[in-house]
């Protein structure tokens, strides 16, 4: 610590120490989206024709421009990717991220990080701290959806430390059985979703898949609705098989009987992605005869520790 003696002597030029400061008065600055200071969160879908065919890549899903940030993002604090690997190739992803999270759409393959290695298939989810290279080599030629939290660690100009859980496997035929499960007790039919969380032991609080990231497993059995509901965290949402007749209505309000007020609507297709913007009501509909099948990958592992999520429904 500088006594006196030591801080008189130093020099100090009012000009470098001052030059950042700024006042603003509050109502006309406290809603930065009212006041067109930042953009909200765009609209965007994504389509499975990104990554159906082609070498081995990363296809970022990225919306930096519309965001205004000078990194790559898909949100504020979450990037999603396509990922394709061609039938013995690898791919590797080494991002500056707390939290990474997969779907395998198709294909199989091995996973090794950090001494830790395991085969995925088809239907597979697995999470993935930061902090070291992660190598994926197809056996059979796979895609998979990928999303993780290194927009946050670029906004906030820090870097993974601590590993804050260890790779973690979801098998397929679990996540359909906890689903199935889900499904077929008493009253489904009525509940707002019909899904299941994944979660991890380390993070008993939120019951989420990261501290920062929540994934969903989710089904919407023929032709019901899911009723409007909205929270506060981004939705990166991946459908990974439907029927046409398959859609989300999306819009920030909804009307006396819970319908959502001049919804812009997106229609589903297997493996493609789109937004859902933070505060935004959203319902979806099956018109089909089958089931439809949609993961939402979310930054509400973080909203849900900050008691932020804002969870509502439509009545």
């Amino acid at each position: 610590m500088l006594d006196k003696t030591a801080l008189s002597s130093l020099a100090f030029d009012d000009d470098t120490i001052t030059r950042d400061a700024q006042f603003f008065e509050y109502t006309s600055s406290a809603n930065p989206i009212g006041a067109k200071l930042i953009s909200r969160v765009p609209y965007r879908s994504f389509a499975a024709s990104l990554y159906d065919d082609g070498p081995t890549r990363i296809v970022p899903l990225d919306v930096s421009a519309e965001l205004g940030c000078d990194y790559p993002a898909t949100g504020p604090g979450l990037m999603a990717s396509f990922l394709r690997i061609v039938a013995g190739d690898t791919l590797t992803v080494d991002p500056n991220a707390t939290s990474q999270v997969f779907y395998v759409l198709d294909g199989a393959g091995t996973i090794a990080q950090n001494g830790t290695a395991f085969s995925f298939g088809k239907g597979d989810f697995f999470a993935l701290p930061g902090g070291g290279q992660a190598v994926l080599s197809a056996q059979s030629t796979a895609r998979l959806y990928y999303v993780n939290d290194a927009p946050l660690l670029a906004y906030l100009g820090a870097k993974i430390d601590v590993a804050r859980f260890t790779p973690t496997l979801y098998p397929a035929a679990r996540a359909q059985a906890e689903l199935a499960k889900v499904a077929s007790a008493p009253g489904a039919a009525q509940r707002n979703r019909v899904s299941v969380l994944l979660g991890n032991r380390h993070f008993p609080q939120t019951r989420t898949v990261t501290h920062s990231l929540w994934a969903m497993f989710g089904m919407i059995a023929p032709h019901s609705v899911q009723k409007p509901h909205r929270h506060q965290s981004i939705a990166l949402d991946f459908i990974p098989a439907c029927e046409p007749g398959v859609y989300t209505l999306v819009g920030t309000e909804v009307d006396e009987q819970g319908r959502i007020v001049d919804p812009v609507r997106v229609d589903w297709t297997p493996g493609m992605a789109f937004i859902t913007p933070p505060g935004y009501w959203h319902a979806h509909f099956n018109e089909s005869d089958s089931p439809a099948y949609v993961i939402p990958l979310q930054d509400a592992g973080l909203q849900t520790y900050l008691r932020s999520l804002d969870i509502r429904f439509a009545r």
